[in-house]
């Protein structure tokens, strides 16, 4: 009405004035504009993320994901991500993907959510061809640690740039050794490193049913290079769903020294194996693994986790800026999984004495003479947590000149319960060295070779440390699986209302 927006039917419209806006403070407000926010990130000097312009028209968008495995967590992930997406299960490992293929026939797999419900998919293929992953857009792998490097040195010559591969877990410096087998081509890559796997899962009927019995709320992921976490941020949780929430990590070597599996599982091995406390022969029943940690393993447990700190505090002094914070000790890591849980979280032994989940879980043990019992020293406790994570935290403190007498002792006791030479006269250069994630494994012994290896930028880290735009909070990620209660409201009867409809109630 005379030029301005004040006519009767003004409420009908989305002028600013049909909800009373009539200043440029209202509309910052209502807009949740920030001035002194936006003129902070204005002025720093952190690269943004390349982004590319939203296509308007609406095409059929090729995407393949390739998941590596055959084990439990990786028949879920194949069934999961193959309701919506072409998907190609791979393994490796003998004759496993052949078995899979032949259990599963021209059937459907069938897969039980935690949810209640039963959702049926079935991958496009199952091999163990690794030049599928020429096709593929992302690459999950859902194999043992251990078993990272085959992958990746299998998959190198045929991967296209810009692929996306995500480890679940990737436990300790798996970008490194991610980058090594990959050589020149990691560059064009995207790394992706979960903390841990999305879900508790069981198989019902192997290569054929399977029940996912609870999913993470949360869980922690880093990207390198760092700048592509938005991209790989994107995929990752359209292809989980809602849980679990994917929580960025500021870099993957926090992932790596967070690892707890590295100190838990072969400090307590050693805290009630070691010679000072065993002596060799069989027990009269298996001891329990978590609850059973008393004053001598957890005084073992605190040497390796005030170590780790260490390594922390002398990473963040050499690279000002660092953000390591997800690194934290054991006793804080049990406070972050299993907050309100523990009857008594006063320390980490009492952590771990008191944790409902843990509750009658043994120490990993064969049958002896007269229904006695000897401890099982070959046990992935030692044979995995060792080379890929005790090891690269041993391998990491030498090149920083930290000591770490409590790790030199777990180390070289282990190293001898599994046959392997990884220290020798407390340096990380025995003969099977190249089967660890220890730096060394791939030529690292400086510092600098170790950022390099790492796509750790000190000038970058110090300009993002300066800036002060704010960052979003972030909640320490619950380590047990839950049913996530969630509903979705779709509104409107429309094509696109009953698309949306059918989509989000699979």
């Amino acid at each position: 009405v005379d030029g301005k927006m004040c006519g009767s039917d003004i409420g009908r419209t989305r002028a600013p004035q049909a909800t009373g806006i009539t200043t440029l403070d209202d509309f910052l407000k209502a807009s949740k504009i920030d001035k002194a926010a936006v003129a902070a990130e204005a002025a720093s000097t952190v690269p943004k993320p390349e982004k590319k312009p939203p296509a308007e028209s609406e095409e059929k968008n090729p995407f393949c994901v390739l998941v590596c495995g055959g084990g439990n967590a990786a028949q879920v992930a194949t069934a999961m991500f193959a309701l919506r997406y072409p998907t190609i299960a791979v393994s490796l490992y003998a004759d496993e993907a052949a078995k899979w293929k032949e259990a599963l026939g021209d059937d459907d797999y069938e897969l039980t959510l935690d949810t209640g419900k039963v959702v049926k998919s079935k991958p496009d293929d199952i091999t163990n061809d690794p030049s599928v992953a020429a096709k593929a857009d992302a690459i999950v792998l859902a194999v043992p640690s251990f078993a990272h490097g085959q992958y990746f040195e299998a998959f190198a010559p045929y991967m296209k740039p810009g692929t996306l591969v995500a480890c679940m877990p990737a436990r300790s410096g798996g970008d490194i050794l991610f980058a090594a087998k990959l050589g020149a081509k990691a560059k064009d890559m995207v790394f992706m490193g979960f903390e841990t796997l999305p879900w508790a899962c069981r198989f019902t009927e192997w290569g054929r049913k399977a029940t996912i019995l609870g999913t993470k709320g949360s869980i922690l992921a880093a990207v390198t290079p760092p700048a592509k976490f938005p991209q790989a941020f994107a995929l990752m949780q359209g292809m989980l769903g809602v849980f679990p929430a994917v929580t960025e990590s500021p870099n993957n070597l926090g992932i790596s020294l967070r690892n707890p599996g590295a100190q838990i599982h072969p400090g307590v091995m050693y805290g009630r194996w070691c010679p000072e406390k065993w002596d060799g022969n069989p027990v009269d029943e298996k001891p329990l693994f978590y609850q059973g940690v008393e004053e001598f393993s957890e005084s073992v447990l605190m040497g390796l986790t005030n170590e780790v700190q260490a390594i922390r505090k002398k990473m963040e002094e050499m690279v000002p800026g660092l953000d390591l914070g997800d690194a934290g000790t054991l006793h804080q890591w049990y406070l972050d999984s299993y907050a309100g849980q523990m009857p008594d979280s006063s320390s980490l032994r009492m952590c771990m004495n008191t944790n409902p989940g843990y509750h009658g879980l043994t120490h990993p043990c064969q049958d002896a003479d007269h229904g006695k019992f000897m401890p099982d020293l070959r046990y992935r406790y030692l044979t995995e947590d060792v080379p890929t994570g005790m090891c690269f935290n041993k391998g990491l403190g030498e090149i920083l000149g930290v000591p770490m007498p409590m790790t030199d002792k777990v180390l070289a006791w282990a190293q001898e319960c599994i046959g392997m030479s990884f220290m020798v006269d407390g340096k990380m250069c025995g003969s099977d060295i190249g089967k660890t994630r220890a730096p060394q494994a791939t030529g690292i012994i400086t510092l600098d070779d170790f950022l390099k290896a790492s796509k750790i930028d000190k000038a970058a880290v110090a300009a993002e440390a300066a800036s002060t735009v704010p960052k979003p909070e972030k909640k320490p990620p619950a380590e047990s699986e839950e049913k996530n209660p969630y509903l979705v409201l779709v509104c409107g009867g429309g094509n696109a209302a009953q698309v949306a409809t059918a989509m989000f109630a699979l």
